[in-house]
Order: C-alpha cells, then sequence, then structure tokens
C-alpha cells in the first residue's frame, strides 16, 4: 500500500469515511499550494440591474433570471472570518446599503488541492479562496411568498475541501422542474474550520467545530430569510455526500442545530463517532511547533498568511475534522445510537457499488489470486485466513465477478457501506421517524468501464445533472431515466419525508430496520431487495467490530 493512499484513507476515516480530498503534502510535496488563489470581498461589484431582487434581513440581493429559475449566487450568511473572526464561531454580517450583487459565486474556504480520478473533476469547486467565504447559493423557481420545499447541499471533500458552487451541485433543474428551492453552501474547512486551540488557550474554545457552527450559521440565514425567495422555513432538507454526509450527520446531533431542519439524506458517507480533544490538541500542539508558534502564543494564528496556515496543516489531515467537545457537538453523532435531538427527523442514506474505485490507486485491471487476497489483507487489516474466507464469501455471492470487481465490492463495504448501514439501523432502532437506505449499482461508461460505481457518481442523478457529468454518467437516454427517477424520489422525500413518489416509476420504497433491511436498488431497471449481500454485510460488520474493540 503506497504512503498517498494511507493517508487518503486516514482522512476519510477520520471524518466518518468521507471524500472528495485534498492531499498538498501527499500529492505534491514539491508545491502543495500551486492551485491556491485568495481574492478579498466581493462585496463592491457593482449590482446588474435587470435581476429579481430580494430583501433580506441585512440587505438587498438582486439575482440572475436563468431558464425556469432565478440564481442569488455567493450571498452572506456571516461576516468574513479574517482576523479576529479567525478561529471563531460565525458573526453576523453587517448590513450593506443598497443592492448587493449576487449574479457571481463567491470564495470558497482556504485549502489545498491534490489529485482526483478526472472524470469527477466537475463534482469540485474552482472558485478563488479566501477567508469571507460564509456565503451561500440559492436556486428558485420565484421570488416572492411560497411554501416549497428547501433543500440545502453541503458539499463532500470530507472536512478539508471544495465548495457549494461546483457544477454538479447547481441548482437550475432542481428548482425549475421539480418546484423546490436549492441552497448551497460554503463553509470552513481544514485548519480554518476544524483546529482544536481550546485546550491551549480558552479563548479559542470553539475552534475545532466552527466549521460545523458555520452550518448551523447558513440553517439560520435559511430559517430567517427563505421564504422571501419562495423557501417555506418549516420544510427544510440537509443533504450532502461524502464529507457532506458527515456533515449532515454532525449537524443531527448538534443541539443548536435542532428544529432548523425536518429531513436529512446522508450519501455515502455518515459520521458514527469523532475525535476527543485530547487528540486534538496534540494535532494543534505539532501545526505549533511546524509554524514557529509557542503554545503561549496562539493568537498569533490569527495574523498569519493564509498560505502558512495551509502548508503547516499535517499532511493528510488526519484529524483535521469535528470532534466531541462538549460544547457544540455534546455526544459522537451516532454512537452508541442515533441521536435523540433529530429523533423525530426521517433520514435517508445510502452508498455506491463500488465507492472504492475513486481511490486513484484502487486496481482497475485484473488481478490473480494471489493480489487479489494481497489486496484484502492490506485494506481490511487481516491475517492470511480472513483474506480467504472473505474473498470466498463474495465469490459465492458473486460468481460471475472476476477478482478485480471483487475486491472493489469488499473494499467498499469495508470502507463506506458498513458505516451507512449502521447509522440507518440505529436510526430506524429509534422508532421516532423513519429511515430509507438505497444502493446506487448504476455502472459508469467511463474507462471503459472500469471504475463501475465510484464514490461521487450518483450525485449527477440526484440533482439531474447529467449534462455536467457526462464522462461519469454516459450521453444516454437511460441516464436521463435514472435521474428523473432519483431526483423525483429525493424531492419526494424532502417534501414529504417519504421517498415515494406515488407514481409508477420506481417500486414502492419500504423503510428500512435492522430486522428487513430493505434497500432501493437504483440502476437501470430500479428494484427493492431485502438485506443484499446480506451474508457478506453481516461478516465485514462482525469484522470491523472486532477490530475497534481491540
Amino acid at each position: 500500500m503506497s504512503d498517498k493512499r494511507v493517508d487518503r484513507r486516514r482522512l476519510l476515516a477520520a471524518a466518518g469515511g468521507l471524500g472528495l480530498l485534498g492531499q498538498a503534502a501527499a500529492a505534491d510535496a514539491s508545491n502543495p499550494l500551486k492551485f491556491l488563489k485568495v481574492r478579498g470581498s466581493a462585496a463592491g461589484k457593482p449590482a446588474d440591474p435587470t435581476g429579481p431582487v430580494v430583501d433580506t434581513r441585512t440587505g438587498k440581493l438582486r439575482g440572475q433570471q436563468l431558464e425556469g429559475c432565478i440564481a442569488f449566487r455567493g450571498v452572506p450568511y456571516a461576516a468574513s472570518t479574517d482576523g479576529a473572526n479567525r478561529f471563531q464561531p460565525p458573526r453576523p454580517r453587517a448590513p450593506w446599503p443598497g443592492v448587493r450583487d449576487a449574479t457571481q459565486f463567491g470564495n470558497i474556504s482556504p485549502q489545498p488541492s491534490g489529485p482526483i480520478i478526472p472524470e469527477e473533476n466537475d463534482s469540485e469547486a474552482h472558485e478563488p479562496q479566501g477567508e469571507d467565504c460564509l456565503l451561500l447559493n440559492v436556486w428558485t423557481p420565484a421570488v416572492g411568498p411560497g411554501r416549497r420545499p428547501v433543500m440545502v447541499w453541503f458539499h463532500g471533500g470530507g472536512y478539508a475541501v471544495g465548495g457549494g458552487s461546483a457544477p454538479w451541485y447547481r441548482g437550475e433543474r432542481l428548482a425549475s422542474r421539480h418546484d423546490v428551492v436549492l441552497v448551497s453552501v460554503n463553509h470552513r474547512l481544514n485548519a480554518f474550520g476544524f483546529l482544536y486551540l481550546g485546550g491551549l488557550n480558552p479563548a479559542f474554545a470553539e475552534s475545532a467545530n466552527v466549521g460545523m457552527l458555520d452550518c448551523v450559521a447558513a440553517l439560520q440565514w435559511v430559517r430567517d430569510n427563505i421564504s422571501g425567495f419562495g423557501g417555506d422555513p418549516g420544510n427544510v432538507t440537509i443533504f450532502g455526500e461524502s464529507g457532506g454526509a458527515g456533515k449532515v450527520s454532525c449537524l443531527m446531533g448538534m443541539p443548536a442545530a435542532r428544529g432548523l431542519f425536518h429531513r436529512a439524506v446522508a450519501e455515502s458517507g455518515g459520521a458514527l463517532k469523532l475525535g476527543r480533544p485530547d487528540q486534538a490538541t496534540a494535532v494543534a500542539k505539532a501545526m505549533l511547533d511546524k509554524l514557529g508558534v509557542a503554545i503561549t502564543e496562539t493568537a498569533k494564528l490569527q495574523s498569519l498568511p493564509i498560505e502558512e496556515i495551509i502548508k503547516a496543516t499535517p499532511a493528510g489531515f488526519q484529524s483535521m475534522a469535528p470532534i466531541v467537545d462538549g460544547r457544540s457537538i455534546p455526544r459522537d453523532p451516532f454512537d452508541p445510537g442515533a441521536p435523540e435531538v433529530s429523533a423525530d427527523v426521517p433520514f435517508l442514506t445510502g452508498s455506491n457499488l463500488t465507492e472504492s474505485t475513486f481511490f486513484l490507486d484502487t486496481p482497475l485491471d485484473p488481478l490473480n489470486e494471489d493480489e487479489l487476497h494481497a489486496h484484502v489483507k492490506s485494506y481490511c487489516h487481516v491475517d492470511d485466513a480472513a483474506a480467504h474466507q472473505l474473498v470466498a464469501l463474495y465469490r459465492q455471492e458473486h460468481p460471475t465477478r472476476d477478482n478485480v470487481f471483487l475486491y472493489q465490492l469488499i473494499s467498499s463495504e469495508y470502507w463506506m457501506r458498513t458505516t451507512v448501514l449502521t447509522q440507518a439501523e440505529r436510526k430506524a432502532a429509534l422508532g421516532r421517524a423513519p429511515a430509507y437506505v438505497y444502493q446506487f449499482n448504476r455502472l459508469s461508461p467511463a474507462r471503459g468501464g472500469k471504475l463501475h460505481c465510484p464514490h461521487g457518481s450518483e450525485i449527477p442523478y440526484v440533482f439531474d445533472n447529467i449534462a455536467s457529468a457526462k464522462e461519469i454518467t454516459g450521453d444516454t437516454p437511460a441516464a436521463q431515466v435514472l435521474a428523473d427517477k432519483m431526483s423525483a424520489a429525493w424531492v419526494a422525500f424532502a417534501r414529504h419525508g417519504d421517498p415515494n413518489t406515488g407514481g409508477a416509476d420506481l417500486p414502492y420504497w419500504e423503510s428500512y430496520s435492522g430486522g428487513r433491511r430493505a434497500v432501493m436498488t437504483f440502476d437501470d431497471e430500479c428494484r427493492l431487495e431485502i438485506d443484499p449481500d446480506g451474508r457478506a454485510r453481516a461478516a465485514i460488520a462482525e469484522l470491523k467490530a472486532r477490530q475497534q474493540q481491540a
């Protein structure tokens, strides 16, 4: 196993099994900031005089009329996080005079850059970076009074990279075709959002989770302002993929977020357990040492250049993630059970068939028996006997699959699906609101089909944005048919807390329980399955439970 793979996988584990991750030091040690672009606020840009205007609590915004909807981009929901606001909870935005232009995407959080499969390049945001990044984007069918469901998207990228403006995430089609209001959010990432300094200086008591507090502030903005954009503040769905799914899972356990959302969707990710202050303090001390800042002088971090903070962030960002701090996050989100604070919130979650083909070093070409067993042994941290047992079990479940596909299935189950199903089972066990589970199985045509169903490949279908992702989805009528079905199911869930559309497009989607384990499989032919790959699921779940107890 290469060092690059170890770093990426550790980062994903620290983020609850979450992806689209920057690897500054690991990917390009010679120049980890080669894609870093920094700019200041765009607040002074003159307004376009032709677009619709909405009045918010901090001032008027002028958006842009698109075909079938109106977009408002780069909307501030809190103050800039630079200077004295760095590593502090989000602060209110000062009102602005006149009409602010909201036709351009704004800054994304400062972040490094790293490798990603080229087919998913448009799942990343490429806007300039800066600390005035607490911004969101709104797509709506019409402004003014309305009671449309509101869907708030938290982007992927672990807790390290990403932004809400990526082409795959844009809301024109959901808004225009499904009569919903779509909101995407930028917030602080990596050290800027999750460096814990509270164990060294009480003035930074909440610094480990300010990125999550940003997400809460965005939801407060939605509560206070979205009715002017035609949305219903009493019907808000939070949804996200990979790192965004981890953020959704964390929000479900945060008292400050209670009542700000009414449904939750976690795609290919989660957050069973989080780190602890002692672990995060050790990371902070190492980072201070690298920066040459004494423990007694942590306030100096607020005036250091962005580039220095990024360069000093530990390679792999293993601990740059939310922690249980006893304040904003009082307990692990989904351990030992689902959070009571969101017990009444319906939950939808799922994963993709071969999540691990997202990684650059996952084998895509044929493997012989020795290579297969070596990969399984290394990835799952097992001995020879256990590796042979896992391979034999998966071969029984999938007798027609070749060795490389078997490895992709095993690694994807070990990395992702176990966490997803554990969260669903624990949510269902509360008995207060339903949990629904899906599995995305549609094979991508990319690289002659070798990628199968990589991490993130369901997103263009959910957003009905396959035109922005043809490399991963293909450009066929079948792809659009599936996008129609998946986007309709997600919108139905947002509207009613139940993904059943009432039509004949999908079979009836039964809720999940630990006893029955109903899963909606999305493919060219969609079907409801009961505990698919059940023996394999149980074997890896048992394996991981033993490893966690050791």
